[in-house]
């Protein structure tokens, strides 16, 4: 599957593309979106971490989130090598309300928790897949490159926690994803007050 068809498929996973005003705010707070980004690789890997340390008896969760956890940990190490380039000092900033209000709706206990995380998992690599194409083509030439080089491999964590959440559900878990899909596209589109990789629509805009 090309690149093209990659973006394809993710587009018509998410229920809704990215507001032209969040591009428009990224654009103006390019430090922000770049430490942003570096937590969520962080965090992305801190997941993976997590899933391998409570599911040590699902060998291909084993597999997909060690290699998952390697390789957002390589693209924080990029995200904080560009910065450090352009004088962003890496600090702390809020956490947006996109990541919480997706967890806060996952089951709670058993199977059924693994199943909402994953799906979970799946929207997030999605969005930020989404997001990376989205504002690519208005950035400098280095992060440009950098952004697109993203692209597959945040499709690739995408597909691979769709398929673990379907391996691992004793049924479909098509009402599940139309229930993170309806929410996802909720927290999207609606008013944000603080400018964040996963935010929705800026305030100001």
């Amino acid at each position: 599957m090309n690149l093209d068809e990659v973006l394809a498929e993710i587009d018509a996973f998410l229920g809704c593309e990215t507001p032209q005003a969040w591009v428009d705010e990224a654009l103006k707070q390019q430090e922000i979106l770049l430490i942003d980004h570096a937590n969520c690789e962080k965090k992305a890997a801190t997941t993976a971490m997590n899933l391998l340390y409570k599911h040590i008896d699902r060998e291909d969760l084993l597999k997909k989130m060690s290699q998952l956890a390697r390789e957002e940990l390589l693209h924080f190490e990029q995200v904080v090598n560009i910065m450090k380039d352009r004088g962003i000092t890496y600090r702390h900033v809020s956490s947006s309300r996109y990541a919480a209000g997706m967890r806060d709706a996952v089951r709670k206990g058993g199977v059924p928790e693994l199943i909402d995380i994953l799906i979970v998992g799946a929207f997030i690599e999605a969005r930020s897949c989404e997001r990376f194409a989205k504002i690519a083509p208005y950035l400098d030439k280095q992060l440009e490159k950098f952004y697109r080089s993203l692209l597959r491999s945040e499709g690739r964590h995408y597909k691979d926690y769709l398929t673990l959440a379907q391996q691992y559900s004793d049924e479909p878990i098509e009402a599940r994803v139309a229930f993170f899909q309806q929410l996802e596209r909720e927290l999207i589109e609606s008013p944000d007050a603080d400018f964040r990789f996963h935010s929705g629509v800026p305030t100001a805009a």
